[in-house]
Protein backbone atom coordinates (compact mmCIF):
# COMPACT_ATOMS: atom_id res chain seq x y z
CA UNK A 1 0.00 0.00 0.00
CA UNK A 2 2.27 2.78 -1.20
CA UNK A 3 1.66 6.40 -0.35
CA UNK A 4 1.39 8.30 -3.63
CA UNK A 5 0.75 11.80 -2.24
CA UNK A 6 0.33 13.84 0.95
CA UNK A 7 -1.26 17.26 1.40
CA UNK A 8 -3.01 19.22 4.16
CA UNK A 9 -2.56 16.32 6.60
CA UNK A 10 -4.17 13.83 4.20
CA UNK A 11 -2.27 10.70 3.17
CA UNK A 12 -3.26 9.24 -0.21
CA UNK A 13 -2.55 5.55 -0.80
CA UNK A 14 -3.18 3.14 -3.61
CA UNK A 15 -3.82 -0.45 -2.55
CA UNK A 16 -2.32 -2.94 -4.99
CA UNK A 17 -4.79 -5.78 -4.47
CA UNK A 18 -7.89 -4.00 -3.20
CA UNK A 19 -9.94 -4.32 -6.40
CA UNK A 20 -11.91 -7.24 -4.90
CA UNK A 21 -13.74 -4.97 -2.48
CA UNK A 22 -14.61 -1.99 -4.67
CA UNK A 23 -14.14 -3.44 -8.19
CA UNK A 24 -13.14 -0.12 -9.73
CA UNK A 25 -10.15 2.22 -9.73
CA UNK A 26 -9.94 3.98 -6.36
CA UNK A 27 -7.63 5.52 -3.80
CA UNK A 28 -7.65 5.59 -0.01
CA UNK A 29 -7.38 8.85 1.90
CA UNK A 30 -6.40 8.85 5.58
CA UNK A 31 -6.78 11.83 7.85
CA UNK A 32 -6.32 11.79 11.65
CA UNK A 33 -7.25 8.14 12.07
CA UNK A 34 -10.15 8.22 9.62
CA UNK A 35 -10.08 6.47 6.24
CA UNK A 36 -12.20 6.79 3.11
CA UNK A 37 -12.05 5.23 -0.34
CA UNK A 38 -12.67 7.47 -3.36
CA UNK A 39 -13.45 6.49 -6.94
CA UNK A 40 -10.80 7.73 -9.37
CA UNK A 41 -13.42 7.88 -12.12
CA UNK A 42 -15.79 10.39 -10.49
CA UNK A 43 -14.40 11.23 -7.04
CA UNK A 44 -17.34 9.70 -5.19
CA UNK A 45 -16.84 8.23 -1.71
CA UNK A 46 -17.01 4.44 -1.93
CA UNK A 47 -16.55 3.59 1.74
CA UNK A 48 -15.53 5.14 5.04
CA UNK A 49 -15.40 8.80 5.86
CA UNK A 50 -13.11 11.74 6.51
CA UNK A 51 -14.20 15.30 7.40
CA UNK A 52 -16.23 16.93 4.60
CA UNK A 53 -13.71 19.73 4.00
CA UNK A 54 -10.89 17.20 3.61
CA UNK A 55 -13.02 14.98 1.35
CA UNK A 56 -13.60 17.98 -0.93
CA UNK A 57 -9.85 18.56 -1.13
CA UNK A 58 -9.33 14.92 -2.09
CA UNK A 59 -12.05 15.16 -4.74
CA UNK A 60 -10.47 18.30 -6.21
CA UNK A 61 -7.08 16.57 -6.26
CA UNK A 62 -8.61 13.55 -8.04
CA UNK A 63 -10.15 15.86 -10.66
CA UNK A 64 -6.78 17.52 -11.33
CA UNK A 65 -4.78 14.27 -11.43
CA UNK A 66 -7.30 11.76 -12.86
CA UNK A 67 -5.10 10.72 -15.81
CA UNK A 68 -2.06 10.14 -13.61
CA UNK A 69 -4.18 8.25 -11.09
CA UNK A 70 -5.58 5.96 -13.76
CA UNK A 71 -2.05 5.30 -15.04
CA UNK A 72 -0.94 4.49 -11.47
CA UNK A 73 -3.96 2.18 -11.07
CA UNK A 74 -2.90 0.23 -14.18
CA UNK A 75 0.62 -0.11 -12.80
CA UNK A 76 -0.70 -1.34 -9.44
CA UNK A 77 -3.08 -3.86 -11.02
CA UNK A 78 -0.16 -5.25 -12.99
CA UNK A 79 1.93 -5.61 -9.82
CA UNK A 80 4.16 -2.62 -10.52
CA UNK A 81 4.93 0.22 -8.15
CA UNK A 82 2.88 3.39 -8.85
CA UNK A 83 4.53 6.78 -9.18
CA UNK A 84 4.14 9.61 -6.67
CA UNK A 85 1.70 12.33 -7.71
CA UNK A 86 2.05 16.04 -6.95
CA UNK A 87 0.17 17.17 -3.84
CA UNK A 88 -2.63 19.71 -3.85
CA UNK A 89 -1.18 23.18 -3.30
Amino acid sequence: MPTISMFYGIIISLYFYDDQRHKLPHIHAKYQGQDASFSILDGSVLAGEIPVAKARLVQAWIEIHRESLLADWELAVNGEKPFAIEPLR
